[in-house]
């Protein structure tokens, strides 16, 4: 079966993969002093347990020696496991899910409109958002600390690698995000990937309990839904803020916070960016 693509990117032309949303390579953003990240060593996209055959023949092609999967044990037991890839090691580093848990998309799937009303209706569901890319920058430095080390070990590195959770929106997107500032890439082009996530093609799918999506959920559910389906900008900032509040700079949060000594800091640029 040959796959249908979407468009160009630095590798080459995007895959359409059948089981696996929000699909990309990190490849060809520019970093404020003139380099680029390097295509092929970093992806990002949402969970793998659905991929087809197909999908996985694609996946195993890009020769991955890592990925890291940032879903929960409720999000492993909803969705399943990573299909297994031949010569790819898989890591489980759980970050909290910005929905907080599986009571919340069991009453998604189960469509109670006054329940997800009194959770989300308003501005409830944005600053829900808002408050866990917070949380996420704030109680995750050990497990953002761990990826970094990852990527930047003298033997063995971990890359090529990809990077996901379940939508690929929020956890990986933040994950990402922290890895391109310690590659000193512009701070629009990370915000201009992490909107990527906005386009149809890779949105996530909700499913209710009687398998309707899309169309077949009730409207008012889809609104209330919208905003922690959606890659808003001002979610991603609220993680920079959260980093210059915390910490003073970008630079103390990557060293104290995460540990990333200038000589690791240094290595990860030379693996990742080009000359």
């Amino acid at each position: 079966m040959t796959q249908e693509v979407r468009q160009t990117t630095p590798t080459g032309p995007e895959p359409e993969l059948t089981g696996v949303r929000n699909f990309r390579d990190v490849g060809g953003l520019p970093t404020v002093d003139g380099r680029r990240v390097r295509p092929g060593v970093l992806f990002r996209s949402g969970h793998l347990a659905h991929a087809t055959p197909e999908d996985a023949a694609f996946l195993a092609e890009l020769g991955l020696h890592t990925v890291l999967d940032f879903r929960n044990g409720d999000d492993i037991a909803l969705e399943g496991p990573d299909i297994a890839l031949a010569g790819t090691r898989n890591l489980n580093i759980p970050l909290n899910d910005p929905a907080e848990g599986a009571d919340f998309w069991h009453t998604v799937r189960d469509g109670d409109v006054a329940a997800l009303r009194a959770m989300l209706g308003g501005d409830k569901a944005a600053a829900r958002m808002s408050r866990s890319y917070r949380k996420l920058i704030l109680t995750r430095t050990a497990e953002h600390a761990r990826m970094l080390a990852l990527l930047s070990e003298p033997e063995d590195p971990a890359v090529p690698a990809l990077l996901h959770c379940a939508a690929g929106k929020d956890r990986a997107g933040t994950s990402i995000a922290i890895i391109l500032l310690a590659l000193g890439v512009e701070r629009s082009a990370i915000e201009a990937d992490y909107l990527e996530s906005n386009a149809k093609h890779r949105r996530y799918k909700v499913v209710r309990g009687d398998g309707s999506s899309g169309i077949g959920i009730d409207p008012e559910i889809r609104e209330l839904l919208l905003p922690l389906f959606e890659a808003r900008v001002e979610y991603l900032r609220t993680a920079f803020d959260t980093i210059e509040e915390r910490w003073g700079s970008v630079d103390r949060y990557l060293e104290e916070g995460l540990g990333l000594t200038p000589e690791r800091r240094e290595r990860l640029r030379d693996r990742l960016l080009t000359d």
